[in-house]
């Protein structure tokens, strides 16, 4: 497994990541034993971003994660997040970034996950109501008393990133980013390349419905969340399924999976760029992790930015479901 580097402060993490939520919460079922071993086999091959957040569960996902890595922490690049606040029952209480909560936040992220330090910590949301410069300098606390080592934000706004990067060097920003959700590129890419801060792309296979897997709405679970999201409903659905199918081709031609294909794209978007993608079964991580051995050359990125243009996604990206109002 190759590494990148996140930012300019020293921070490397593997070339793909692994991203946690689902293994507690907004895909259907759980099954801890299994999404325990699918941590386990990650850092078997080299995948050592290990992505979760306080509100995953709620705080249920920390907890596996913590439970999963203990014996393992020194093959682990921890990340997680604060700022999004939610009860023990799961009510949304809304965002936070006020220092007293950024620092009560974080104390109770360390006990949860059975660790001294966070890598990687991320303002999940900016709070509107309490300046960057505030939330900011609370982390930065943090990283002097060593219970955290980078920062990070998610989600953020270009200017919201410079007013933050002058108080602390930000190593990572997080932000959905795929083949038929490349935003990005307008100005959070240019800002963070300008700034020198690496980009962590959130939902790189669409939320799964760049691998293909589903055929129609009813292929959802119940309780999966990806019911209610714009892109895999009626209209949208069918006029997205025209994007998948035209990367299914092409997967086909380079003897990978769509999934394999719409991985590699983003890996082909830079040496800054580290995708997340999330699963909670072992099968479908190691066809994640076979997405970095893919090669994809001028014309094969010419050909997948023509079946996948910017803006071409039809509705509108879904707030993801960590928002307030989710």
């Amino acid at each position: 497994m190759q590494t990148r580097k996140l930012g300019t402060q020293g921070l490397e993490v593997s070339m793909q990541g692994l991203g946690c939520m689902g293994m507690s919460e907004f895909y259907g079922d759980t099954d801890e034993p299994e999404s325990i071993a699918t941590i386990h086999r990650a850092l078997e091959l080299g995948v050592n971003l290990l992505d979760t957040a306080d509100m995953y569960g709620p705080f249920t996902n920390e907890r596996l994660v913590g439970r999963a890595i203990a014996g393992r922490r020194d093959k682990v690049v921890l990340a997680t997040k604060f700022g999004i606040e939610r009860g023990e029952e799961g009510e949304r209480r809304g965002v936070r970034g006020d220092p007293e909560y950024v620092k009560r936040a974080c104390a109770a992220s360390l006990e949860r996950l059975g660790v001294e330090h966070i890598d990687l910590y991320y303002q999940h949301r900016v709070d509107p109501k309490v300046p960057i410069e505030e939330t900011v300098g609370a982390m930065a606390e943090l990283v002097a008393e060593g219970k955290v080592r980078y920062l990070g934000l998610s989600e953020a706004a270009p200017e919201t990133i410079r007013r933050a990067y002058e108080v602390h060097p930000i190593s990572a920003l997080q932000t959905e980013y795929s083949l038929w959700s490349r935003d990005p590129e307008e100005q959070i890419l240019p800002t963070i390349r300008e700034l020198g801060i690496g980009f962590v792309a959130y939902s790189p296979l669409g939320r799964g419905f760049l691998s293909g897997s589903f055929k129609s709405p009813a292929d959802i679970p119940e309780g999966d969340f990806r019911r209610y999201s714009p892109r895999f409903q009626g209209e949208n659905f069918e006029r997205n399924l025209t994007i998948v199918k035209r990367v299914k081709e092409l997967a086909e031609e380079k003897g990978a999976t769509p999934a394999q294909l719409a991985l590699a794209w983003v890996h082909h978007q830079g040496d800054d760029v580290v995708p997340i993608p999330g699963t909670k079964r072992r099968r479908y991580l190691e066809e994640n992790v076979g997405a970095t051995e893919i090669a994809l050359s001028q014309q094969d990125l010419a050909r997948l930015d023509e079946a996948a243009p910017r803006g071409s996604a039809a509705g509108d990206r879904y707030p993801d479901m960590s928002t307030v109002n989710g």
